[in-house]
């Protein structure tokens, strides 16, 4: 019903930068909220960041000051901005979204494949 796309990993050298894009599509009536979680195998998801409808974020401690979220509600997308990048930054980042699916209030709630994000010298 709803598919997520994410791109813009890849691998950076500590202080570096890198904009990670997820992209919704399918039957999307709107979004409730999207963000950014990271897992290392074996390990659960662990939030990074998060952005509602109505412009809300929240951030995990560890990417305050540092990570940036922000949406582009016309093109279904988010996009997460991460400067001053550290090794310890490196995983599996996954874009997850809640999106309302018809009139009715419906929702869908699902992740997208991964990106892959290592930071090394």
């Amino acid at each position: 019903q709803v598919q997520l796309v994410e791109s813009g990993g890849g691998l950076v050298q500590p202080g570096g930068s890198l904009r990670l894009s997820c992209l919704a599509s399918g039957s999307i009536f709107s979004i409730n909220s999207m963000g950014w979680y990271r897992q290392t195998p074996g390990k659960e998801h662990k939030l990074v960041a998060t952005i509602t409808n109505g412009g809300g974020t929240n951030y995990a401690d560890s990417v305050k000051g540092r990570f940036t979220i922000s949406r582009d509600a016309a093109k279904n997308t988010v996009y997460l901005q991460m400067n001053n990048l550290k090794p310890e930054d490196t995983d599996v980042y996954y874009c997850y979204a809640v999106v309302r699916i018809d009139q009715l209030g419906s929702t869908w709630h699902g992740w997208g494949q991964g990106t892959l994000v290592t930071v090394s010298s």
